[in-house]
């Protein structure tokens, strides 16, 4: 089991993602974290989120458009360690 620890930069709280989780939005969501969704697969960009370090892969490329430096929690997954904008 791989796991990756996410950093959020405005609480400096830290967790642990992992392949127990389906996304980093349900890791986010497992720590109470609130984040605004609504497809939950990459369509509608509702859940986008700055990415500030390390890296993510998507299951599945994305609809929504998404810029250098955002992530679609919905449908991604951390490479190694990250840390986001929230």
């Amino acid at each position: 089991m791989t796991a990756s620890t996410i950093t959020l930069r405005a609480s400096g709280a830290q967790f642990t993602c992992s392949d127990r989780h389906a996304s980093l939005l349900d890791a986010l969501e497992s720590q109470r974290m609130s984040v605004e969704y609504q497809c939950r697969s990459g369509y509608c960009g509702s859940c986008r989120i700055r990415l500030l370090k390390g890296n993510v892969v998507y299951r599945q490329a994305p609809l929504a458009c998404v810029q250098q430096g955002e992530i679609l929690p919905c449908c991604c997954m951390p490479v190694n360690d990250i840390e986001l904008d929230m």
